[in-house]
C-alpha cells in the first residue's frame, strides 16, 4: 500500500523508542493500521536498519544516473517474540540525477514457513494550506473510511480536496496519482507497482 500524509508544517523527525517516528517515508510492517495484533503498523519503523555493504546491482536498464542504498531489517528475538517468522526486507532508496526517488521493497521468507504480511510507504508530504491541496487519480473509486468504522463508500468529486479530517484506504487504486499544491505550484507524482491500495 502506498499512504501518504499532508503536513502543512515542518515537524522534527525525533526517534525516540518505542515511539514511532513521523516524518519521512516510515516503513510499515508486517502490518498496516491496526488490522491484527500487533502495534499500529508494525514494527519495522520503530526497529533500526543496517546498511546492505554488498547489494545487488541495478538492474540494467534501470542504473542510469541513480545513486542508491540498500537497508536491512532482519527478523530479530524480540520480533520473533511477537510476529513469530523468520524475514529479510530490503528496502532500495535509489535518488536519480533528475531528483526522482524510488523505493523498492522486497520480502523474504527465511525459512520457508508460510506467513501473511501487509505494508506500506506511509510518506509524509510538506504542503501548503491543506484547502489548497488537490489530489487526481482516486476519482470514482471505492474507499474504506476509518472515521466510520471503515464503512465503503465510492469517491464522488473529480479530485480530492480537503475541508476536514480524511483517513481512507482507496481500493484498487492507479499505478500513478498527482498531489497538487496550488499555492506553492508544485505536484507530487507519486508512481506504483504491485501495491494495489492508496491511503490517505
Amino acid at each position: 500500500m502506498t499512504v501518504f500524509n499532508l503536513e502543512d508544517k515542518t515537524l522534527p523527525a525525533i526517534f525516540k523508542a518505542p515511539k514511532a517516528i513521523r516524518g519521512g517515508i516510515p516503513v510499515c510492517f508486517p502490518q498496516f493500521g491496526n488490522c491484527g495484533s500487533l502495534e499500529q503498523h508494525g514494527f519495522a519503523r520503530n526497529r533500526m536498519w543496517t546498511i546492505d555493504d554488498n547489494p545487488p546491482p541495478l538492474h540494467a536498464n534501470d542504473s542510469s544516473g541513480k545513486s542508491f542504498i540498500d537497508l536491512l531489517l532482519k527478523s530479530s528475538e524480540e520480533d520473533i517474540k511477537c510476529w513469530p517468522h523468520s524475514f529479510e526486507f530490503r528496502l532500495r532508496v535509489a535518488l536519480s540525477t533528475d531528483g526522482d526517488l524510488s523505493l523498492i521493497s522486497r520480502v523474504r521468507n527465511i525459512n520457508g514457513k508460510p506467513f501473511s504480511f501487509s505494508f506500506a510507504h506511509h510518506t509524509y508530504l510538506l504542503v501548503s494550506d491543506i484547502s489548497e491541496i488537490r489530489i487526481e487519480g482516486l476519482e470514482t473509486l471505492d474507499y474504506l473510511d476509518n472515521l466510520f468504522q471503515k464503512e465503503r463508500f465510492t469517491e464522488q468529486g473529480d479530485a480530492i480536496t480537503f475541508e476536514s479530517e480524511v483517513d481512507r484506504v482507496y481500493l484498487g487504486s492507479p499505478n500513478i496519482i498527482a498531489v497538487l499544491d496550488h499555492e506553492r505550484k508544485r505536484t507530487f507524482v507519486i508512481r506504483k507497482e504491485g501495491l494495489p491500495d492508496v491511503g490517505k
